[in-house]
């Protein structure tokens, strides 16, 4: 036979209360007192209790009057709540890992109304969001007291390498031309912070014209929290038909057509950066072989033309950003009547003599090689390129423009941006 004990008052030694029920009110303790649950106890029905595991699985039936942290780092999770429920209940979900942007939690009410309505399921995907929900009965069912995102207010930065190329120069595309400068050449070692967005601009050669040709497009990186890197398209080289025989200023100057000694190449590192950006075009000579200045390159200044051969292209900068030694940013080379001005190492195109000067290489910010005669062109200037690398274990996975991505590259993942794009940190 079971026995029931009844008990009004518990004292202590001393004759104080330490419980006491009065009609429905039970009293622990007396006023100052610290009241104390031995570890590893839990108070039934005093709230909220919090679960010890971290839910990762992708399914999870819960049970009310607990809270869940769901880390949807691996995969997305889907909870179904209790199929019954007391007015009162109440369940509350947090984004552990800040991952519910990537992985989202869906909730299966489990038959049971949400706000009033059966389906469609309610979607939780905002990064560090938190989901209190109290049942109000069956007419409306689960309502959240709230679902508002938690700024992350310790954010771990990381150190992110950047290289930020312009597009190069064209080369000039009349008698004995220039040729082009090479795109800006920049480095950067930046922290950025966990969730912002870096806006990726990859710049594009310059075009070529019937005259003195375009100077490259600029490109550059920028976002909240992050010094903005602009690098500046690569200088035009000079033409001399049309009496714009100078180079044209840029990330690198383009070089001087031939000259009677008043012309010159344009100026590199304009605008003006610190380390600098880029060199000076070379200027050109007269006959007998009206020799053309080279463009400038990451590296070195491009020639001077000779009066027996074209100046060749300032030689670019070197960076294992990708894992291992890459030149880049050559100037193009200047045309001749007798010898060609080469391009410069990373991508500068090779000056013309009879013919048309070559483009600079894709991808490198190379300048394009000048052109000869008339109806003979320049080479083209080669487009830009932006590259970012960080450490593999922060890399998000969040971007967009389709860049190549490296992961493992010495412990680092690469992001190599052809055209437009963007990085969420």
């Amino acid at each position: 036979m079971s026995s029931i004990i009844k008990v009004n008052t518990v004292q202590d030694t001393d004759g104080n209360n330490i419980i006491n029920e009065n009609a429905n009110t039970i009293t622990i303790g007396k006023s100052g007192d610290t009241v104390q649950v031995a570890s590893g106890a839990s108070l039934v029905g005093a709230g909220i209790e919090w679960q010890s595991s971290i839910v990762t699985a992708s399914t999870i039936t819960v049970v009310a009057n607990r809270g869940y942290w769901l880390d949807t780092s691996s995969n997305a999770i889907t909870v179904t709540l209790p199929a019954a429920a007391a007015v009162g209940d109440r369940l509350i979900f947090t984004d552990y890992a800040r991952k519910w942007g990537t992985n989202a939690v869906t909730i299966n009410p489990n038959s049971l109304n949400f706000q009033g309505n059966s389906s469609p399921n309610p979607v939780y995907n905002t990064t560090g969001q938190s989901v209190d929900i109290v049942y109000s009965g069956a007419t409306k069912g689960w309502i959240p007291n709230s679902d508002d995102d938690i700024t992350l207010e310790t954010p771990q930065t990381y150190s992110t390498d950047f290289l930020v190329i312009a597009g190069g120069g064209a080369g000039g595309s009349e008698s004995n031309s220039g040729g082009g400068g090479a795109g800006g050449y920049r480095t950067s070692t930046q922290s950025i912070i966990p969730g912002n967005v870096i806006t990726v601009t990859v710049g594009s050669g310059g075009a070529v014209t019937s005259a003195r040709g375009n100077n490259g497009s600029n490109s550059s990186i920028s976002g909240s929290g992050l010094t903005t890197i602009t690098s500046a398209g690569g200088g035009a080289g000079g033409a001399a038909d049309t009496g714009v025989r100078d180079g044209v200023n840029g990330g690198s100057g383009g070089g001087s057509a031939n000259s009677d000694g008043s012309d010159s190449g344009g100026s590199g590192n304009t605008p003006s950066t610190s380390p600098s950006q880029g060199n000076n075009g070379g200027g050109g000579a007269g006959g007998p072989a009206y020799g053309a200045g080279g463009g400038g390159g990451a590296s070195a200044v491009g020639q001077d033309g000779t009066t027996s051969k074209g100046g060749n292209g300032g030689d670019g900068s070197s960076s294992s950003i990708t894992g291992s030694a890459v030149t880049r940013a050559g100037g193009g080379g200047g045309a001749s009547d007798s010898t060609i001005g080469t391009g410069g190492a990373g991508g500068g195109g090779n000056g013309a003599s009879g013919g048309s000067g070559i483009a600079g290489t894709a991808n490198t910010g190379g300048g394009g090689g000048g052109g000869e005669s008339a109806p003979q062109t320049g080479g083209a200037g080669g487009s830009g390129v932006v590259i970012l690398s960080m450490p593999d274990a922060n890399y998000s996975g969040t971007v967009t423009g389709s860049p190549t991505v490296a992961t493992g590259v010495s412990g680092k993942t690469v992001l190599t941006f052809t055209g437009t794009g963007s990085y969420t940190a």
